[in-house]
């Protein structure tokens, strides 16, 4: 089963210093039947002004992924951690039992980021931080495995069964991807233009894929962001 997101009818909201897409229910927009796609809670497509930024404020039992598109992305937080992070680098936070955090855009350009929330696989994990600088090339082309449950192989482990991949697809390539019998997937095309499964996407549309194999043509170099994780969870 696939099911194309069109950007256009997602939430959104714009703060000024804050331009946002909302994925699934979030702040001020709130829609009872997109809470979430499985255990992936939120994904926010957001476009931060130079010299601003979220202020340090609480999460608790939540696994945080930041994934920059464009800029710079500054984290600060009550453990005592400092990191910049730029485009195809990819920030994480396990809220757990609480931690105070802020994100800025230090830079001179627009800062744009995905900030995706996945619902932990138990409350009340100790907080933890860290950070991946990824190789842009080795997206090209090829699915790049970021992230994956403390059991799995990704650079990246966090409390949940989840896959982060990250791709930029040349023009006119082609790519498949596996979903499997209880599993399902939520892709977004970040940048760029692509057919998938004969549906075509455009920058910042999203796509639901529930026990369906998918293939990707890129009309133009696209970058996309795949989530995969069990059917239904």
């Amino acid at each position: 089963m696939l099911r194309k997101l069109d950007h256009n009818k997602m939430g959104r909201s714009n703060l000024g210093w804050l331009n946002s897409i909302f994925h699934f229910s979030f702040a001020d927009y709130y829609n009872p039947k997109n809470m979430n796609f499985g255990v992936l809670r939120v994904i926010n497509d957001d476009l931060i002004a130079p010299k601003t930024g979220f202020d340090t404020h609480p999460h608790r039992d939540m696994e945080i992924i930041s994934y920059v598109v464009d800029g710079e992305l500054t984290h600060g937080d009550s453990m005592g951690n400092q990191k910049t992070v730029t485009r195809g680098h990819v920030q994480y936070m396990s809220a757990g039992t609480g931690v105070l955090h802020s994100e800025y855009n230090h830079g001179d350009n627009v800062l744009r980021l995905l900030q995706i929330w996945v619902l932990p696989d138990q409350r009340g994990y100790t907080p933890n931080y860290g950070d991946y600088r990824f190789d842009w090339d080795d997206r090209l082309n090829n699915w790049l495995h970021m992230v994956s449950s403390k059991a799995g192989d990704a650079p990246i482990k966090v409390n949940q069964d989840v896959n982060f991949y990250s791709l930029e697809l040349e023009k006119e390539q082609v790519i498949h991807f596996p979903v499997k019998e209880g599993r399902q997937a939520y892709l977004v095309q970040i940048e760029g233009t692509s057919d998938i499964n004969q549906i075509p996407l455009v920058g910042r549309d999203a796509l639901e894929i529930v026990e369906e194999d998918i293939q990707i043509k890129a009309t133009e170099t696209s970058h996309f962001l795949l989530i995969e994780m069990k059917h239904g969870a």
